[in-house]
């Protein structure tokens, strides 16, 4: 990766939707080399998608958590594969220190929260907490 790959992943980071013509002007490269580094930094999966920020407080989820798990073995949440298609978790990581992974949940209501701590349950001890405020909700990479 050299300066423009940094220049326009800044770019695209602050807003996806550029056009290439746009992206072009703002790294003084011409549209058709732009896409084909842009093509270049998909491939190899330095790009590895598109999206928008959803703010989950206004798309009807205000409650928000982390929750750890201290799990192992066979009933390792880690192990269940429809654990990731369930609509309240937004992100699973596998972690070191006391828990095997932490999950960033988000639902609508506390008894919906509880319910999905139930559920947690069955794979190990659950270990909450709640989300008050996020001062850094999302911050771009500045790849170096």
């Amino acid at each position: 990766m050299d300066a423009v790959d940094r220049r326009l992943l800044a770019e695209l980071q602050a807003d996806a939707r550029l056009s290439y013509n746009e992206l072009s002007r703002r790294v003084s490269l011409s549209a058709p080399a732009v896409a084909e580094r842009v093509r270049r930094l998909e491939a190899d999966g330095v790009i590895s998608g598109y999206h928008a920020h959803v703010d989950p407080t206004r798309a009807g989820l205000p409650i928000t958590a982390l929750v750890q798990i201290q799990c192992y073995g066979p009933r390792c949440l880690l192990r269940d594969p429809e654990v990731a298609t369930w609509p309240e978790v937004l992100q699973l990581h596998r972690v070191t220190g006391g828990a095997c992974c932490v999950l960033l949940v988000a639902v609508p209501t506390m008894a919906e929260f509880e319910a999905l701590c139930d559920r947690l349950g069955a794979y190990g001890q659950p270990s909450s907490s709640m989300i008050l405020s996020s001062p850094v909700p999302w911050r771009p990479l500045a790849p170096r």
